[in-house]
């Protein structure tokens, strides 16, 4: 009975938790938050990949070179220039440009001076030379030569450093050039071949995108294999604690019925036997004290006094027929229980348990149905791609890349032409640069190895003499060559120079989109909005923008009907009817009975059958009471001891045979009285503690058990929306992720004008950065050794004197080695 009581509290707690516990409150039980659908990128080949100006050592020489050119070059964009230019060439005048050019001529003039007066110096020296004006020897000897000598040694050492650090500035610039300028040549027809690809292929890339919503129309079809089982086991677990817990109850009342009905029986069956046996044993019990009594009173019996007193109270205890009877309740309870609660219960537990199997039989209707929307909205999403206007408004575009690519070919073929030349001529004059520089090294140290080894100035070194003429071969080098390296610095320099001052800067600021922006700049010819098919409320600076933002080809062309991708991709558009079908679908998926009508008779038959109306007290307070008042195994245990005692054989036994007749008693009559006893405790026992509480539990049951099924519909069916709403929205993620995705594609990837933009800003990069930089630094560099020549050629020309024998001696009375006995001469001084 105890472990009973505890499984019914128990049962009793779970059952108030699962129906205090507000519905609703679960969380979604469809495998939580949506995935992540995975597409495939379909459009990848057919990009243009973004350059960017790559960081370089060689960065602060192209930063001095152009702030050089920002000197020279200080006039902003020409904007009335061009535009007489470009409409009318013959209304150009040479003095605008020259006004226009004014640093350039400036330069042309220096460069002009240069080519005439190094080449005229030269001839002039070439004259002095055969004359042996210049480059000869020194006339005398004095004492400053040396310091002047190691001075001009210092200075052509640096200037000769110098022109090393500028020549491999210039080979390295140049090689460079020559690197990026064969694939920055390529990059243009093949940027504009990639631009018509990607054009001519939006209609076949907005397709594969349309295709691609097989990914998250597979996943919801997917998940709607498994919709109705898991709504079923969702209903099944959030409610099986309500649910077990009520058919618990029930059974224990079921078992209250059976064990209480069994218990009365004993109690009415128990009662009557010993009331039975009661009477049968009064008057033996009277005789056996009526002998025992006659024998103990006897003058022969010795020291029988003592026993005397208790032979004369043997007599009978418990009377239980002054017990209440139960007959009334038995009477009551007749039948009962009618209905079997086993089977009820197992009915109930297993109509429960197939609520899965129920929800996927109620819910193939609508899932078939959700299958064949999904088919329908398939269709509705190919009307993005049949709807999809580029195709007939991007040939303009189309016809405009060929024309330029068609013509930008032979323009393309001659840039390469002349950079080969530029190039060959570059390297021939810093590899004679570099010659020239040889003979400076070399004259340098044979003059000064000679000079160390010569004692008298006067005399003739070979080593000296060598030094001078590689001085001398370096300088006829240098006048012979300086014109060329000045007329290819300075054709480099106006071509790169003008690329950009007149180009790079003012792509950079934008100014050159502002000018063709502005209307009649360009003749009607070179009219991009009208050649581009672009809109007519925009210019290229605001297309630009909305192209590097990332707009789509559909928002900048010229379109006959606008076409708003906005309004194509909202997801209500293809999710309406899917979550429409799900809203309005409804199953009773929780009727469950767990107690029919007969059982709840049976139930209330019970509590009003008056079993907590029976005095169970009287009961027990009769089963307090022995059977004899007398303890008849003491009595006859005292008779034994005064048998032993007697004297006289006759009354010994006597007493003997009375002991053994009490023995026979004990052992027969009142120990199945006993035992009697004993079970009829166990009855009352648990009838009496059930019957206070029979009429409030079995209320309780009841009330549960009619609760739990009015519920169970009730809460069945939130949770059926609960967990519909859960798919719905996970599917709408799906929905919604794909559309997003549409939406992003077309517009960065299959259909974006990005891809024009970027063209641009890569031929600002590959022009700019990667080929007029390092060419603006070749000329400077290869300028930097031509204007260098000049104190190379002085500092040569100087210093070649100081490696030939002096002619003359220095007269001097200070000099320690003038002596008045020698034969006057040329003495030998140490310099």
């Amino acid at each position: 009975p105890s472990g009973s009581l505890l499984a019914m509290r128990a049962a009793g707690l779970l059952l108030a938790w699962a129906l205090l516990r507000p519905a609703g409150t679960q969380q979604c039980h469809l495998a939580g938050p949506g995935g992540v659908l995975r597409f495939t990128d379909t459009h990848a080949e057919i990009r243009v990949p973004a350059l960017h100006r790559v960081p370089s050592s060689l960065d602060p020489l192209y930063g001095l070179v152009r702030r050089c050119l920002d000197l020279v070059q200080q006039n902003p964009l020409p904007t009335e220039l061009l535009r007489a230019a470009l409409n009318d060439p013959s209304s150009v005048q040479t003095s605008q440009v020259v006004q226009y050019e004014l640093g350039y001529v400036v330069c042309a003039a220096v460069a002009l001076l240069f080519t005439v007066a190094v080449p005229m110096a030269g001839m002039c020296f070439c004259y002095c030379r055969s004359r042996r004006r210049c480059g000869g020897r020194l006339r005398a000897h004095r004492r400053s030569l040396g310091c002047r000598r190691h001075c001009l040694l210092g200075c052509l050492s640096l200037t000769s450093l110098i022109i090393l650090a500028s020549v491999i500035c210039a080979f390295v610039t140049s090689q460079r050039v020559k690197v990026q300028m064969e694939p920055g040549l390529g990059a243009v027809p093949s940027t504009l071949r990639t631009l018509r690809q990607h054009i001519a292929n939006v209609p076949q890339g907005v397709q594969m995108v349309v295709d691609q919503f097989e990914v998250p129309r597979q996943q919801i079809t997917s998940d709607l294999g498994g919709l109705s089982r898991s709504v079923g086991l969702s209903i099944h677990t959030q409610l099986k604690a309500m649910t077990y817990a009520a058919l618990a109850e029930l059974q224990d009342r079921a078992g209250d019925l059976q064990t209480s009905l069994h218990h009365l029986q004993i109690l009415e069956q128990t009662a009557r036997a010993l009331a039975a046996a009661r009477d049968e044993l009064d008057p033996a019990l009277l005789e056996r004290r009526r002998r025992v009594v006659a024998l103990l009173d006897d003058p022969r019996c010795t020291s029988c006094a003592s026993v005397l007193g208790r032979a004369q109270s043997l007599e009978l205890g418990a009377d239980y027929g002054k017990v209440p009877s139960v007959e009334k309740v038995l009477k009551a309870l007749d039948g009962l229980p009618r209905s079997d609660f086993a089977e009820m219960i197992r009915q109930g537990n297993g109509t429960f348990n197939s609520i899965p199997e129920l929800a996927v039989e109620r819910m193939a209707q609508v899932i078939q149905d959700l299958r064949d929307e999904m088919a329908r909205t398939t269709e509705k999403v190919q009307s993005i791609a049949d709807s999809f206007p580029l195709h007939d408004y991007t040939r303009p575009v189309s016809e405009a890349l060929v024309k330029a690519e068609d013509r930008s070919q032979p323009y393309l073929r001659e840039v390469q032409r002349f950079e080969q030349y530029r190039w060959i001529a570059g390297t021939v004059l810093c590899s004679i640069i570099l010659l020239i520089l040889a003979c400076n090294v070399a004259g340098m140290a044979l003059g000064a190895y000679g000079l160390s080894k010569r004692e008298d100035p006067s005399d003739y070194e070979c080593r000296g003499e060598a030094g001078a003429k590689f001085l001398l071969v370096g300088v006829g080098l240098a006048f012979l060559f300086s014109w060329l390296l000045i007329l290819l610095v300075f054709a480099t320099f106006l071509v790169g120079g003008n690329i950009q001052t007149l180009v790079c800067r003012n792509w950079v600021n934008q100014e050159i989109y502002k000018f063709i922006d502005t209307p009649g700049n360009l003749p009607p010819s070179m009219n991009l909005t009208r050649q581009l098919n672009l809109r007519r409320d925009s210019n290229l600076s605001a297309v630009y923008r909305e192209c590097k933002s990332g707009a789509g080809l559909w928002e900048v062309l010229q379109l006959d009907r606008a076409y708003d991708l906005d309004e194509h991709l909202r997801t209500p558009k293809y999710t309406a009817d899917f979550q429409k079908r799900l809203a309005d679908f409804t199953a009773r998926l929780g009727d469950v009975r767990l107690l029919r009508s007969e059982g709840r008779q049976d139930l209330e038959t019970f509590a009003r059958s008056g079993v907590d109306e029976v005095d169970y007290g009287r009961f027990q307070q009769e089963m307090r009471k022995p059977v004899v008042q007398t303890s008849l195994p003491a009595l006859a245990r005292s008779l034994e001891g005064l048998q032993k005692m007697q004297r006289n054989s006759t009354v010994a036994g006597r007493l003997a045979a009375e002991a053994q007749a009490l023995w026979q008693m004990q052992n027969s009559t009142v120990r199945s009285q006993e035992a009697l006893v004993a079970k009829l405790g166990e009855s009352v026992h648990f009838l009496s503690r059930l019957a206070p509480h029979l009429q409030e539990r079995v209320r309780t049951t009841l009330a549960t058990i009619a609760s739990v099924e009015a519920r169970l519909p009730v809460q069945a069916q939130q949770i059926l929306r609960q967990e519909i709403g859960c798919f719905t929205r996970r599917e709408l993620r799906y929905f919604t992720q794909y559309l997003n995705w549409v939406g992003q594609t077309l517009r960065e990837d299959v259909a974006s004008c990005q891809p024009l933009a970027t063209a641009l800003d890569n031929g600002r990069v590959i022009l700019c950065d990667r080929i007029a930089d390092p060419w603006n630094a070749f000329w400077f560099s290869l300028g930097c050794c031509t204007f260098f020549l000049i104190p190379n050629i002085i500092f040569a020309i100087r210093l070649t004197k100081h490696f030939r024998p002096i002619r003359n001696r220095l007269i001097s009375t200070g000099s320690e080695e003038t002596c008045p006995f020698h034969i006057p001469r040329v003495t030998a001084l140490k310099l």
